[in-house]
């Protein structure tokens, strides 16, 4: 229920949002992997789960550039 709800919330942003909600994802995506190999990360599940919320901002804006077109 909780990816509902993101995704949810990521459909009714524009591309500018959509846009910098991914760079942000990218930069935590790049610190959690900094921190995972210092050994410093206790939850190494956020990884997986940001880059699977990275796909699914790529997809809403490829979504969005296919109904633009």
């Amino acid at each position: 229920m909780k990816t509902t709800s993101y995704v949810n919330d990521l459909k009714g942003k524009s591309k500018e949002e959509l846009s910098s909600e991914l760079v942000s994802a990218k930069r935590e995506l790049f610190n959690l992997r900094f921190q995972n190999a210092t050994n410093q990360l206790d939850n190494t599940a956020r990884i997986r789960e940001v880059r699977r919320n990275i796909a699914r901002i790529q997809t809403l804006i490829t979504q969005a550039k296919k109904q633009g077109a």
